[in-house]
This record gives C-alpha cells, sequence and structure tokens, in this order.
C-alpha cells in the first residue's frame, strides 16, 4: 500500500511539475533523432539487470534488453555507457547520458533531482545477504552492525535510521559484496533479485544466504530522465506502456529469472495484453 501511495503522490507532483514547465518543452527528442543514437546509463554489476558477457564483452540483462528495444522504436542506435550508484545522477544532470535504466526505484528525494517516466517497468526491494552461521531472523538484528551497500544506494537511510545498522557505502555493489565476503560487512544490502542468483547459481556463496522473507522499502522501478523533458519523457512512456500491452515485458523479466511481483501483475492489469 505504501508503495502505491508514494507513486500516487509523486505522479500528481509530476503533473503539477508539467503544467508550469509546458512552454518550455524539451530538446532531447531532437537531439536523439539528429544524433542517431540514444545514450542510456546502465549499471552493469551483475545478473539479472546488467552485465558484461564474459565471452562477447557485450553488454546483457534486463535493462540492456529495454534499452535496445526502447533505441528501436525510436529508430535509432544504442549508445550504452557503464554508470555506477556513485555517478550515475551526475551524468544524466550533466547530459552524459539521455536517460537511466540503472537499478534506481522511485522516491520523493530522487524526483526533486530528476524526472522520470511515470510508468514503473518493474518494482525492487533490499535484500540482505550475509553468512548463514550469523543466523539473522529479523531485520533488527543487523543493530550495531557493519551493513555494506552501494554508494547512493536507497536502502542506506532506512538501515541507519529504523534499524540502527552502521551502513558502510561503497562505490558498486561488487565492491560491496567484496567486502562482505572479506568479512569486513555483517551483510550486504542490494536489490534482492541479483543476489537470490548468486547464492543459488554461484557455489563460491555457498556459505551465504537471504535469511529474510521481506525485502526492505520495495519501490517501483522507473526510468529517469532530466526534469523538464516533456516531450522525450511521453515518446518514452507510450513505449513502456506497450510493453505492457503487447506482454513483452513480463516475457523479458520472466526471461532474465527476475520474480514477477504482485505490483508487476497490478500495473499489468491497466494495459491488458491485446488478443491476437
Amino acid at each position: 500500500m505504501k508503495t502505491v501511495q508514494i507513486l500516487g503522490a509523486l505522479g500528481v507532483a509530476a503533473v503539477l511539475s508539467g503544467v508550469s514547465i509546458a512552454a518550455h518543452a524539451d530538446a532531447t527528442l531532437d537531439k536523439v533523432k539528429s544524433r542517431g543514437s540514444v545514450i542510456v546509463g546502465l549499471v552493469l554489476s551483475g545478473p539479472p539487470f546488467g552485465y558484461i558477457d564474459p565471452k562477447t564483452q557485450q553488454p546483457l540483462g534486463l535493462n540492456v534488453d529495454l534499452a535496445e528495444d526502447i533505441a528501436k522504436r525510436l529508430g535509432v542506435k544504442l549508445e550504452s555507457v557503464a554508470v555506477t550508484p556513485a555517478t550515475r545522477v551526475q551524468f544524466l544532470q550533466q547530459g552524459k547520458v539521455d536517460l537511466l535504466l540503472a537499478n534506481m526505484q522511485l522516491n520523493a528525494e530522487r524526483a526533486e533531482l530528476m524526472g522520470y517516466i511515470p510508468t514503473p517497468y518493474g518494482d525492487a526491494g533490499g535484500g540482505l545477504i550475509t553468512l548463514k552461521s550469523n543466523k539473522v531472523t529479523q531485520w533488527e538484528d543487523v543493530k550495531g552492525k557493519t551493513v555494506c551497500v552501494s554508494q547512493g544506494s536507497n536502502y542506506a537511510k532506512p538501515l541507519d535510521e529504523q534499524y540502527g545498522a552502521n551502513v558502510k557505502g561503497l562505490p558498486s555493489q561488487p565492491d560491496s559484496l567484496l567486502a562482505l565476503k572479506g568479512g569486513n560487512c555483517f551483510a550486504s544490502v542490494h536489490d534482492s533479485a541479483p543476489l537470490h542468483l548468486l547464492v543459488s547459481d554461484n557455489p563460491e556463496w555457498k556459505d551465504f544466504e537471504l535469511p529474510l522473507p521481506a525485502d526492505l522499502i520495495p519501490l517501483p522501478s522507473v526510468i529517469w530522465v532530466r526534469k523538464g523533458e516533456n516531450d522525450f519523457t511521453n515518446v518514452i512512456d507510450a513505449f513502456v506502456q506497450d510493453w505492457y500491452r503487447t506482454g513483452w515485458l513480463l516475457e523479458i523479466t520472466r526471461k532474465h529469472r527476475i520474480p514477477i511481483t504482485p505490483l508487476l501483475e497490478e500495473w499489468q492489469a491497466k494495459y491488458p495484453v491485446a488478443k491476437k
């Protein structure tokens, strides 16, 4: 319920903001067309959202597939730019990328800094990974413990303020997980889907687990753009809605072994798949 309320409140704010800046429509769409490419910032820290194929050295993952489809629908080439949680907002604000598909959930703080595509393409919450021997049974067990996160993570605030963890921000998810494996953190908290794949697929992580059934602050996953880019926002939002109407979004989500959450099913219901 909290997630839906946050989304609704921010949606109203976006509409009101759009009214005030409608006379100053952005030129990003024209730039993309004239350049012949759309530049997308991607976090490539690991499956299932974004990673580098060790054989081909090409980016793969859900967010890569979404970026490729956006480029295809725009009729331009895709330019992928690797960003980290510490650099992604800066890259967008400085115009180094046109949009972000960078594992960023919608919250009020981020909405103050950036614009976003109103229709979410998924949702994510924080999963806690720790040694099985730590016997964690509830989020309160991190009180006074060092918990590693990525710099800029929206999980840092609740871990600190709500659960009393000593939060340690590191440049990226791989750095955080390396610190955990090296014994420098009691636990790490990141989007849960990649962590579930890690402990189930990688024997090097056989001593670790995600012991908590409930994710930390699950929120909608959205595409981010610069503030005031109304034309660009409307075009990309139509693409996202069409992903639902064609059934492609759920198909591609399952392909990457990402759970279909109740919220994703709820959004899918708003855009019924057309019968063939």
